[in-house]
């Protein structure tokens, strides 16, 4: 039975993982900025701030392997300066204390925010599809920066001390209630999910992810995107993609409404494929929607 710390475990992600790593026999220490609820999945719990060096110290007490989780999420969960330091600091402290331990592996809740397009502030559309790791970057915001370096700190950590990484690269992450909503979001506004290649992922296959994470043979730093195979609009994909980026090439056809994003590298390296999707129709786009 091996120690998982598992940092953010109180959040949307950290709650369901904690759960499903306890299930499989794993011992938890939960670290949190706020006390969890009685009865959480963790048999162990520290209330601290994982940009304290003392307190991830003490969190990482007889752990054997990290979950980081712990972010602020979004580009308007505090100021610039609050966003982006929150997330760099945390992310390198928690790597760093952790490999100078000598545990091996860790687990990071990376972003699709981290090819910067999500969150820009220009009208860019994907170089082409599927998005995939070599997609070009462009970053004009804080927290796509904060999750471009966070990558960059795991592979230092791993070149330093050769603990390997696995950066997830998350899409919207939600419940299935909360993605249903997000789905009438892109049958009414399809063109708001383009960016982000309609893409999303159910929590509970998020925290399967970080679990094949924790197995997975891979050695080095590797930083993957995951997403559902389907996409979170009731339009076929190849139907959104000839209205909103006709200009952009895609490299192979996308039948019915398959996601176009790579998820070949998070299947061959993690041996991950999503089990949630949302049940929904593929309609033809309205002709008002592709005005």
């Amino acid at each position: 039975m091996q120690r998982v710390l598992v940092t953010g475990a109180a959040g949307r992600i950290g709650t369901v993982a904690c759960a499903l790593l306890a299930e499989h026999g794993a011992r938890v220490t939960a670290l949190s900025d706020v006390a969890p609820p009685a009865g959480f999945p963790a048999d162990r719990v520290v209330v601290g701030d994982t940009r304290s060096e003392a307190d991830v110290a003490a969190a990482l007490e007889g752990a054997d392997l990290v979950v980081h989780l712990a972010a602020r999420p979004h580009r308007t969960a505090g100021t610039p300066y609050e966003v982006y330091t929150t997330n760099v600091v945390s992310t390198f402290n928690v790597l760093a204390q952790a490999a100078g331990r000598g545990i091996r592996r860790a687990v990071v809740a990376g972003s699709i925010n981290a090819y910067g397009l999500p969150q820009n502030d220009h009208d860019l559309i994907p170089a082409y599809f599927p998005i995939d790791e070599h997609i070009p970057r462009d970053i004009s915001d804080w927290y796509s920066l904060s999750k471009h370096n966070d990558e960059s700190a795991s592979r230092m950590v791993w070149r330093h001390w050769g603990m390997d990484v696995v950066t997830l690269r998350f899409p919207h992450v939600n419940s299935a209630a909360a993605l249903a909503q997000v789905a009438q979001t892109h049958a009414d506004d399809p063109r708001s999910g383009l960016r982000e290649a309609w893409s999303y992922l159910d929590t509970r296959d998020a925290a399967r992810a970080i679990a094949l994470g924790l197995i997975a043979s891979t050695t080095g730093a590797h930083a993957l995107f995951l997403a559902a195979r389907t996409t979170s609009a009731p339009y076929r994909t190849e139907d959104l993609l000839d209205v909103f980026a006709p200009d952009a090439p895609r490299l192979r056809r996308f039948p019915g409404r398959e996601v176009p994003m790579d998820l070949v590298p998070s299947q061959v390296l993690l041996g991950f494929e999503a089990h949630h999707e949302l049940e929904l129709p593929t309609l033809d786009l309205p002709g008002g929607l592709a005005g």
